[in-house]
């Protein structure tokens, strides 16, 4: 059980900016001060003090659950980790030859979408129903297939490029879905990741969700250490890396306290908020490419 406080929230926005000043050098006295001015008022708050919290269920709601809510808003203006990713992927696939390729958890078809335009043979793999629809409306007639990243429903050397958005953070054993990857891919093919950052999902954490009760969705937030050691016996080599970032950006503010840990109470402490978060990185963008002579990687046959 996880418990999640407001009151908690706060204190916590307030230690990463003051550790993250001290670090970094720019906590002078007067942000010291200011940073501990705002957590004794914080302590002595009622409405923060009569904010229970809840407490929240770990893995008692599932990714398809969260994506059948997402999908008829996902592609909206203001997913910030959208807006972060998406130049950053499109350039490093601006520079690769045009040929089949595989949106990996293709979503709303975001991706697949731009693949086409370049004119690339596009098939795109998802496992939520929900947003495939949302893909098919984007891309009518385009070759999209429900599939998990563990198991695609593609042969073997099938495609020149894989592309996956925003997903891995969802998959329990990252080696399975890159060793998919391989076994897809053509020797020399390129594998573009996108995945939420691990620096991030600190400051960021995930909040409750309505599963019948507060849940919290399970994710898989890992150090750029661990992408590699699922890559590189696999045969892929490095060719890119790029942790972007962004300043802060506050979300509108709230006419009441929130009853649980949310983004709106951002507005409680906006200098800690925008020293804590900074610039730091919020996804990281992955460039890998297979060995010609890719030995390592399984040969399974599609799933």
């Amino acid at each position: 059980m996880t418990y999640l406080s407001p009151l908690a929230y706060l204190l916590g926005l307030e230690g990463a900016a003051l550790l993250r000043g001290i670090r970094e050098g720019t906590a002078d006295r007067e942000f010291v001060e200011d940073r501990i001015g705002e957590i004794r008022a914080f302590l002595a708050d009622p409405a923060l003090a009569a904010a229970a919290g809840v407490e929240a269920l770990p893995g008692a709601i599932t990714t398809a659950e969260v994506y059948r809510g997402w999908a008829p808003s996902y592609d909206e203006p203001g997913n910030g980790m959208i807006e972060i990713e998406e130049p950053v992927v499109r350039r490093i696939l601006d520079g690769l030859p045009v040929g089949a390729a595989l949106d990996a958890a293709c979503g709303t078809g975001r991706h697949a979408a731009y693949l086409a335009e370049r004119g690339h043979h596009v098939i795109g793999v998802d496992a939520s129903p929900e947003m495939l629809d949302r893909a098919r409306r984007r891309l009518p007639g385009a070759d999209l297939r429900h599939g998990e990243l563990d198991r695609l429903p593609l042969p073997d050397a099938a495609v020149d490029t894989v592309v996956c958005g925003l997903a891995l953070a969802h998959v329990p054993d990252l080696a399975s879905a890159l060793a998919e990857f391989a076994r897809v891919l053509r020797p020399g093919g390129h594998l573009v990741i996108s995945d939420a950052h691990l620096v991030w999902s600190y400051l960021r954490p995930t909040l409750p969700r309505d599963a019948g009760r507060p849940a919290v969705l399970t994710e898989h937030h890992r150090p750029l250490s661990a992408y590699l050691a699922a890559a590189l016996p696999l045969g892929f080599q490095v060719r890119h890396c790029e942790e972007p970032g962004r300043p802060m950006t506050l979300p509108p503010a709230p006419d009441t306290l929130p009853a649980h840990m949310s983004w709106e109470l951002l507005h409680w402490c906006p200098g800690a908020a925008t020293a804590a978060h900074g610039d730091a990185p919020v996804v990281v963008v992955w460039h890998f490419q297979l060995g010609t002579a890719n030995a390592a990687a399984p040969r399974a046959g599609p799933g």
